[in-house]
């Protein structure tokens, strides 16, 4: 039980350090410097944490599912803080 519940704990943290560079990404033009900074910077930390929590190399692919995800959400803040910020510019 401790080891799916120190998994799970390894996946939303994966998550959570993405989220803001998911949503830093989204200011930054598709392939620039700045695009691949945000999309690569977190996996020395998340090789890190896995191997400080003492997970083999099979987890990889959860956490990989984890920063994509983490990825994914913060860019959707990122457009729907942006898409409501032009529409009350718009409504005033």
């Amino acid at each position: 039980m401790d080891y799916k519940l120190a998994l799970l704990g390894l996946v939303l943290v994966v998550v959570i350090i993405n989220l803001p560079l998911g949503y830093l990404r989204q200011n930054y033009e598709k392939f620039s410097f700045g695009w691949y900074i945000c999309v690569h910077i977190s996996i020395p930390i998340i090789i890190y944490l896995r191997i400080k929590s003492g997970f083999s190399w099979n987890i990889i692919p959860l956490t990989v599912g984890g920063a994509v995800a983490g990825q994914i959400l913060g860019g959707k803040i990122n457009k729907r803080r942006k898409g409501n910020g032009q529409q009350k510019r718009e409504n005033a």
